[in-house]
């Protein structure tokens, strides 16, 4: 993720939840795609090709379900205060879409609130050349996975980057891992997942549901790109996301996939589609690495 010059990554990690931000340069353009059936966003409506606004700022992952989208409220008024944002008459309004999973059984209630989002923005604007982590940090602390047979055989989930370079195009990804299926690898076995002894019953009653279950990834590259691209390449790192979960987007997931584009190299569109859909993959697996 970081591979993508002027992207910055930071993080706040509370007891079972945490917030991260991804911090995009100045004319960013991007949009999104959500495909599960109970996601927890602000601002996605703003993304959609055919909405006024192009540049964004930054985009929130937060715990907390739809109590930790208030994280996006800290980070845009810091943005505001540094003059970044959409112009206005009455000053800067800045574009901060954001998204939630819910991890309130790890976290047993507490959610991040804006106090924490401006800390992961500290945190991303403290170093440029922020380290490459994964596990159980930022949004990623209250993550699981595998809870698709019973939520007693679920394991911890987290946080995952990944890039891809080829000449002077870059393209990065960031994954939080919530998912209600299994992490699996390219040949189709089970990174991480369900320790469900064998012969158990796949959604076996409502205790799977009743945790929360979330796939978050936000795409970054350095390509030249429209907003229409952008939505494209969101579409396409939901490949990633099949390739990579299993069972995958259920109505009990809130999947959603960011994409962004920075545009300093020329890039075919479904080039960009294809490495999405392999650097999203990359960035769910290392979350449970």
């Amino acid at each position: 993720m970081v591979a993508v010059s002027g992207v910055r990554v930071g993080h706040w990690t509370g007891d079972g939840t945490g917030v991260t931000v991804v911090l995009l340069p100045e004319g960013t353009v991007g949009s999104c795609e959500v495909r599960g059936g109970a996601p927890a966003t602000r601002e996605t409506a703003l993304l959609d090709p055919t909405k006024m606004v192009q540049a964004i700022d930054a985009v929130v992952l937060a715990g907390g379900s739809a109590f930790g989208l208030a994280a996006a409220d800290g980070v845009t008024r810091a943005l505001a205060d540094l003059g970044r944002g959409f112009p206005t008459v009455m000053g800067p309004v800045p574009i901060v879409p954001a998204a939630a999973l819910y991890d309130l059984v790890e976290s047993a209630g507490v959610v991040p609130g804006p106090e924490d989002g401006r800390a992961a923005l500290d945190d991303a604007l403290a170093d440029p050349a922020v380290a490459e982590v994964r596990g159980p940090v930022g949004a990623g602390r209250g993550a699981r996975v595998g809870k698709w047979r019973g939520l007693e055989y679920s394991m911890a989930g987290g946080l995952g980057m990944a890039s891809r370079r080829e000449g002077d195009l870059v393209i990065g990804a960031i994954a939080v891992v919530n998912a209600l299926g299994d992490v699996t690898g390219d040949d189709g076995a089970v990174l991480r997942g369900s320790t469900a002894p064998e012969g158990a019953p796949p959604f076996p009653d409502v205790a799977p549901f009743e945790a929360g279950n979330t796939t978050l990834v936000v795409l970054v590259t350095n390509a030249m790109a429209s907003k229409l691209d952008c939505h494209l390449i969101a579409q396409s790192a939901h490949d990633g996301f099949a390739l990579s979960l299993h069972p995958v987007h259920t109505r009990h997931d809130g999947d959603v996939a960011f994409a962004f584009a920075t545009g300093e190299v020329e890039a075919g569109i479904d080039h960009l589609r294809w490495l999405a859909a392999g650097v999203t993959a990359a960035a769910v697996r290392d979350a449970v690495a």
